[in-house]
């Protein structure tokens, strides 16, 4: 369901997209990405109105739970299944990487943050407590540097909970700049920068109409 809270003390119904028992959600750009009994879908809300369903498009998991966006990969809790690590760099062409399971019983929540810098997974992998995944390393990924390099992931570490380990904080997001209210938190190194707002970033990928701008890999004769 898309909620209008342009005005806070009435929040309106924009839309609704119809699933199969709705999980949870994530957002990238002009893409939401969700879970449901089937598994994980893509919904193009470039205009957020007139949300759409991609078709044949679904990465099929059984227990598909909580979600989690790292640039151009998502990971996903997959209960029995361990957690899905799926490619996103084409949103409307998704495809399973892995189902990463060694050392995982039931993952019910995943977040990715960065330490340093070095990637790191975090499971809520339910009776199973807290499990840490390695994602990038030299010594099991040579190619760690640069902007999304495929993830190996590796256990290398597990904290047994006292009940069941259900869900996670938000882990730093190293390319994050503003807050959930737009205030700014970084700079990322430009001196007296601001990150843009929604219209000024709309203006930058859809045209008068609000339809996206699409380049091609042809140059010009």
């Amino acid at each position: 369901v898309v909620v209008n809270l342009e005005d806070p003390l009435s929040p309106r119904v924009e839309a609704t997209v119809p699933l199969n028992n709705g999980h949870s959600v994530a957002l990238q750009f002009r893409y939401l990405f969700v879970t449901d009994a089937d598994g994980l879908k893509v919904i193009d809300i470039t205009d957020p109105t007139q949300p759409r369903l991609t078709p044949d498009n679904t990465i099929a998991l059984a227990q598909a739970r909580r979600l989690h966006l790292a640039r151009t990969y998502a990971y996903v809790a997959g209960g029995a299944e361990g957690v899905a690590i799926v490619n996103i760099g084409q949103p409307e062409k998704m495809r399973l990487l892995q189902a990463f399971k060694d050392g995982l019983s039931d993952p019910y929540d995943v977040t990715v943050a960065s330490t340093n810098a070095s990637l790191f997974a975090y499971v809520a992998d339910g009776n199973g407590g807290l499990k840490v995944l390695q994602l990038t390393s030299p010594d099991s990924q040579p190619k760690f540097y640069g902007f999304s390099p495929e993830p190996k992931p590796e256990l290398i570490a597990s904290y047994p909970t006292t009940s069941s380990a259900l869900s996670l904080s938000r882990g730093l997001e190293r390319d994050r700049g503003v807050d959930e209210t737009g205030g700014q938190v970084a700079v990322f190194g430009r001196v007296g920068s601001r990150p843009l707002n929604l219209d000024e970033m709309r203006k930058l990928f859809t045209d008068k109409d609000g339809k996206p701008w699409y380049v091609e890999n042809k140059p010009s004769p």
